[in-house]
């Protein structure tokens, strides 16, 4: 896939005033301070798209991004350490959880995993949860060019041991480098396929249907 236009459209905290459901959606979410700003500008090559920062849960909103003028990415907070207060951060959850069991136009997850770090517990508890309401998702593990390919391997390995533990099959996986670009065309591609077959149709008039209904 070719991405020809990339362009930021709203960010906000309530379901209700998200975009109509008419359009595929792709989320990216993953512990906070994991490189999603800097994998969503590099798949977009658009820098400066989706903010990028050095303070652990900088994003406190969801954030949809335009893609080819026909499909989303959606830029999640992150979960884990952020300086907020906890009545905050639960009140995020419920807002994303709600958007992740609710959203009738997502299509996938990217679960982003860094791919310096051996299993964390808060990872697989994530990825638990998305099983258990049956969403569909995908891994990828960010920063592989911050050390050898040997290590990244290794702690893939570890991650699909202890994921095995809950789930009976690994799901794709992506291994990415926003420094360097890798994974870029894997998860574009990835993404054009499911496209392909996104029913236009069906969901605005499932969408027409619902807003009659209210």
């Amino acid at each position: 896939m070719i991405v020809k236009t990339a362009d930021f459209l709203c960010s906000n905290t309530q379901i209700s005033k998200l975009p109509p459901p008419l359009k595929p959606e792709y989320a990216f979410i993953g512990r906070s301070n994991v490189g999603k700003s800097s994998l969503i500008n590099m798949l977009t090559n658009k820098k400066g798209l989706a903010k990028t920062s050095q303070t652990p849960g900088k994003t406190q909103l969801i954030n949809h991004f335009l893609i080819n003028e026909s499909w989303y990415i959606v830029d999640l907070p992150g979960y884990g350490y952020a300086r907020i207060s906890k009545s905050k951060k639960e009140d995020w959850n419920k807002f994303i959880r709600a958007y992740l069991d609710k959203r009738e136009s997502l299509q996938c997850v990217f679960v982003l995993i860094d791919s310096r770090l051996e299993p964390q517990k808060i990872d697989l508890e994530f990825c638990g949860w998305l099983g258990e309401k049956s969403i569909p998702f995908v891994l990828a593990f960010t920063k592989a060019d911050k050390q050898s390919g040997v290590k990244t391997d290794q702690n893939i390995s570890k991650f699909k041991k202890a994921f095995l533990a809950t789930f009976e099959e690994i799901p794709t996986i992506f291994i990415t480098s926003a420094e360097l670009q890798n994974g870029r065309d894997e998860v574009l591609n990835f993404i054009g396929s499911i496209n392909d077959n996104f029913d236009y149709k069906s969901v605005a008039a499932a969408y027409e249907a619902y807003k009659n209904s209210i």
